[in-house]
């Protein structure tokens, strides 16, 4: 098949399937960047493999099935880095034998790495290296209100994933602990 044709056959397929495999996707998938990860990756097998797609509606069902595995090895690799965190957070745990204080920080660890790259940055950025609402607004591109908006949610955030990790979480009123680069942040207080 020629590129050019290959290109606007591609596209129509694309712009034809396109909602209904992201409304597929969004159904199973537990975020919806989660989702538009599926339909992407779909769509990238599709190009790769665009001779196998069959013509006419069997192509969006083709297309369904191909998604329908890649969120299930999307679904076995979050299932499987969730269990590798807790594995290393009960073995650490287990092997330090850490009081109160620490096992907060190893819960606050899995914690943070379980948040999205984008709350883990700016949540390190605001306790590992200190930066006020003003300079994380430099650093960020935004106004220093909606910088300390993103850190308020990011904190909530941390909070709520540490719960649910069984962590004790004190009040809002807490000071910040000193953290070093290697260690997790335990209690990232409010103020900014």
């Amino acid at each position: 098949m020629a590129a050019e044709k290959r290109v606007d056959r591609f596209t129509e397929l694309y712009e034809e399937s396109r909602a209904r495999l992201l409304a597929y996707a969004l159904r199973r998938t537990a975020s919806s960047e989660d989702a538009a990860d599926a339909v992407a990756e779909t769509f990238g097998i599709a190009w790769r493999r665009f001779d196998e797609i069959p013509q006419g509606e069997s192509s969006v069902l083709w297309l369904y099935a191909t998604a329908r595995r890649v969120i299930a090895n999307q679904t076995r690799r979050i299932q499987h880095r969730s269990q590798l965190l807790q594995q290393i957070a009960n073995a650490l745990s287990t092997e330090l034998s850490v009081d109160a204080s620490e096992q907060d920080g190893l819960e606050a660890g899995v914690a943070l790495a379980r948040m999205t790259d984008e709350d883990r940055e700016l949540l390190m950025l605001a306790a590992w290296e200190g930066l006020t609402s003003t300079q994380l607004a430099c650093v960020l591109g935004c106004s220093s209100t909606a910088a300390r908006i993103r850190l308020h949610r990011a904190r909530s955030r941390l909070n709520a994933e540490m719960k649910g990790l069984g962590a004790w979480i004190e009040g809002s009123g807490t000071s910040r602990r000193s953290m070093s680069r290697t260690s997790a942040p335990v209690s990232i207080s409010e103020e900014t």
